[in-house]
């Protein structure tokens, strides 16, 4: 049965997509057969893995409001091992029409039971929000993973998140557990980011990766392409770095290991 993991920020720009569908491309290099699901209506993962939303037929949303199959809606991405759910725009009207529905927090764990034994991760998109979709991903999630940006106003926010987190655990999903806080948009270079990543590691200590997600020019790009970095560019620091956060992953679960001197790796190289 596959881990289900909720990447979730309600900030925008911090590198909730970037972060889902990276991870799940590099969690299918490794070989464990993964599934990114858009759950966000600007269906960035969709089209970051090469699909136009707007020609897709089907999407989430028709998982979740008309009960269609999600085995029929799944499509393959080139990376080997990595699949997505796509979304469409209609997804900006799920909310509004799941307010009167029973179990209303629940219907995306439905359509993720369908699925879930058919893959080892399944990684989910969150919309920049704290709205009914949002709370549907984290109820179906097994854990999530909250990426930070190295930047001012950094932990602006992150408070109200967890207090969401901590209501989705009392009343829906009682198993929900926070995988992590992830640090992106790292750039060496600068005096703001060392002092961000400091005060993040001294608020939330061992709830914050080891693994760093450095500003990159070729991760910023790949998605123009319709691709992950693992497939525009497995050299960059970007690809480095989301295999890095793949590993750190597996060794909390007990799934791999990872060598002590692949653990710290000082990347200043910005291309």
């Amino acid at each position: 049965m596959g881990k289900v993991i909720a990447i979730a920020n309600q900030k925008g720009g911090v590198g909730k997509t970037t972060t889902a569908i990276n991870l799940g491309a590099s969690l299918a290099v490794l070989e464990y057969k993964t599934l990114v699901i858009d759950a966000d209506p600007q269906a960035n993962a969709t089209s970051g893995l090469g699909y136009d939303p707007k020609k897709v037929q089907n999407s989430i949303y028709e998982c979740i409001m008309d009960d269609l199959d999600p085995n029929n809606v799944i499509l393959e991405s080139t990376t080997p091992f990595l699949s997505v759910l796509p979304a469409h725009i209609d997804l900006v009207g799920a909310e509004i029409e799941m307010i009167n529905l029973p179990n209303r927090e629940k219907m995306m764990r439905k359509v993720i039971d369908q699925v879930k034994d058919n893959y080892d991760y399944i990684v989910i998109d969150c919309s920049p929000s704290l709205g009914l979709i949002t709370v549907n991903a984290l109820t179906a999630a097994d854990s999530v993973i909250i990426p930070v940006q190295c930047e001012y106003f950094a932990l602006e926010g992150l408070g109200k998140l967890l207090n969401t987190i901590k209501i989705v655990q009392t009343r829906l999903n009682e198993k929900l557990d926070i995988e992590g806080i992830l640090l992106t948009m790292f750039d060496s270079r600068l005096r703001l980011s060392r002092q961000v990543v400091d005060e993040v590691k001294t608020h939330f200590q061992q709830m914050v990766f080891e693994t760093i997600i450095s500003r990159n020019t070729k991760l910023g790009e790949a998605p123009s392409f319709g691709e992950t970095i693992i497939m525009h560019d497995a050299s960059s620091t970007g690809a480095i770095n989301y295999l890095n956060l793949a590993r750190e992953i597996l060794q909390k679960h007990n799934m791999t290991t990872i060598d002590e001197a692949d653990k710290y790796i000082d990347i200043t190289d910005e291309n």
